[in-house]
């Protein structure tokens, strides 16, 4: 079992930047795939960054790249995702996830990830 529990999220102008936090908790962490996703109303659930806590590779959706970075802390407790240059079409509710495996985790799709956290929300103005 895994527990993840977001925070960061808020509302910021485009152009400006957020931090998101991912605490993770449970047994299974040290060789998971934790991964952020983002979801609007009007949209599925879309991967953004993925990364494998016990090697650290990541991996980014075209979309973000350049502009966001998936990091870990050295105690492997909480996953970051630092975002800069927001547009408004970044805006959403952010989700962390975990338990991703192979193609799921580099590929960055959703349906591959067992354990979400609660979300936090993104709000970018133009």
């Amino acid at each position: 079992q895994v527990q993840l529990v977001e925070s960061g999220g808020g509302s910021v102008q485009a152009g400006g930047s957020l931090r998101l936090s991912c605490a993770v908790s449970g047994s299974t962490y040290s060789n998971s795939c934790i991964g952020w996703f983002r979801q609007t109303p009007e949209n599925e659930r879309e991967g953004v960054a993925t990364i494998y806590s016990s090697h650290g590779t990541t991996n980014y959706a075209d979309s973000v790249k350049g502009r966001f970075t998936i990091s870990q802390d050295n105690a492997r407790t909480t996953v970051y995702l630092e975002m800069n240059s927001l547009k408004p079409e970044d805006r959403g509710t952010y989700y962390c996830a975990a338990g991703g495996v192979g193609w799921y985790c580099s590929s960055i799709y959703h349906k591959g990830f067992r354990y979400w956290g609660q979300g936090t929300q993104v709000t970018v103005s133009s």
